[in-house]
């Protein structure tokens, strides 16, 4: 991903963003469908997300009928009221759907049946156990499947476990009197949106679509062609479900190499990022990802335990998935080590310290603090001792695992600090201010020009 640092001085505060070049997409069944398919007028879009929202603002673009279907009121009215994270081009376009009788929001499930194709973007976290909770993807199908009639095509997208679509759609249809295939049309896309991040437009990237049978995958293919001008399409749900299960593992496995990476380049006293930026320029081979305080959001920290779990069911081993998905949680542990450290070396502990965390969101540019590691290294300070408090322009508060309301510090930029902990650059908002504090802990691994600083 790419960060902007706009400050006074870039010379002294020098934040690098070289970034690898996109993979080649190799694609054997291309579908490039730019007018609405035969009897596709109105498109049902069930959970209204960060991938559900994108989605059916989309399709709207497309001239296509929505019915935006969301069960969290508070959600629904975040919508209306355009408090949302979404890219300046598609809230422009939210204010005027919002006007078009052709956009429907509702909180409910009697509008379904209406629509000619269904898409389900619920999201699917992992429990205090890392086991799957598909509760809401559950309740979701269960609702699709009571509304369903004949003709409709209902396209899963929710990254699960692979046999979910069977299970959560096609066997509770079959019970209706609905044989997918026959009556209604199947399918599994994994969803490839990227929040935050201009240059990932999901409408511009390929979409993979698995069908149950081959007319489940036409019809499918032909939905998913309203949003991208590539569809690649596989032999069933089940490949186009571990499709997405293997590509979020890959990353999984990657940044916990990059943080591990990190770790023994600083024990050789190298440059973690300019070894990264090297490896980059290699062009077949290498996917360059960047070491940070850990990962965070919707996928990373959750979607490889889809597979797992289903694999220690099995009593299917996988031994280098288990271990990246241990380093991934050791992460933020590790950074709250390394502030003990930094601050041992300078001859005091972090009892009684004053330690500021710079951006609490799991990325660049978004609001979201699902999953951020920041949520256990804030704790892991304080249990050290420390006096801890926030700066995020993005984030005006936070809720802490032991349920306390956390307000960002609004004059972090002048007070004094013990210690800064850089943890999520937003783009946009001026950061030369660290420049100033005696002691700098670089967990974002961008600052390279500050005084006192220190990577993890």
């Amino acid at each position: 991903m790419t960060d902007t640092l706009p400050t006074t001085d870039l010379d002294l505060l020098r934040l690098r963003t070289a970034d690898p070049e996109p993979p080649v997409v190799r694609q054997d069944a291309p579908l490039v469908v730019h007018r609405k398919p035969p009897g596709i007028s109105t498109v049902a879009v069930v959970g209204l997300g960060y991938v559900g929202l994108p989605t059916s603002l989309a399709l709207h673009r497309r001239g296509i009928d929505v019915v935006g279907v969301d069960v969290s009121a508070a959600r629904l009215m975040a919508i209306r009221a355009g408090d949302v994270d979404l890219l300046t081009e598609e809230l422009a376009h939210l204010r005027g759907a919002l006007d078009d009788p052709g956009f429907r929001l509702t909180d409910g499930g009697a509008l379904l049946a209406e629509a000619d194709a269904v898409i389900v973007c619920v999201p699917t976290p992992v429990d205090a156990h890392l086991n799957p909770d598909l509760r809401a993807l559950s309740a979701a199908c269960a609702t699709v499947v009571e509304r369903a009639r004949p003709g409709q095509v209902l396209i899963l997208t929710s990254t699960t476990y692979v046999g979910c679509t069977q299970d959560l759609l096609v066997a509770p249809l079959a019970e209706r009197g609905l044989v997918a295939g026959d009556d209604v049309f199947v399918a599994f896309s994994p969803e490839r949106i990227d929040p935050g991040i201009a240059e990932h437009v999901h409408t511009a990237t390929p979409r993979v679509v698995g069908g149950v049978t081959d007319e489940c995958q036409r019809r499918a293919a032909a939905v998913i062609g309203l949003l991208t001008g590539t569809v690649h399409r596989v032999s069933s749900a089940e490949a186009a479900e571990m499709t997405k299960l293997y590509e979020n593992t890959f990353r999984a496995v990657t940044l916990a190499l990059a943080n591990e990476f990190a770790g023994i380049c600083r024990s050789l006293a190298v440059d973690a990022v300019e070894v990264t930026q090297a490896a980059a320029t290699k062009p077949y081979g290498f996917l360059a990802l960047y070491p940070g305080p850990g990962v965070g959001g919707h996928c990373i920290p959750c979607d490889p335990h889809y597979l797992l779990w289903q694999l220690r069911r099995q009593r299917t081993p996988a031994p280098l998935i288990e271990r990246a998905m241990t380093a991934i949680a050791e992460r933020p542990h590790q950074v709250v080590a390394r502030a003990v450290e930094v601050m041992s070396d300078l001859g005091r502990g972090l009892g009684g310290a004053r330690v500021l965390v710079v951006g609490v969101s799991y990325k660049p540019g978004v609001q979201d603090v699902r999953e951020t590691p920041a949520l256990e290294i804030i704790p892991g300070l304080e249990a050290r001792g420390a006096l801890v408090y926030y700066h995020d322009p993005l984030v005006p508060s936070i809720v802490l695992p032991d349920g306390r309301l956390m307000a960002s510090d609004a004059s972090a930029p002048t007070a004094e600090w013990d210690l800064v902990l850089l943890h999520t650059v937003q783009p946009g908002h001026d950061y030369s201010w660290v420049a100033g504090c005696p002691t700098v802990l670089d967990a974002t691994y961008r600052f390279d020009a500050v005084p006192q600083r220190h990577v993890v």
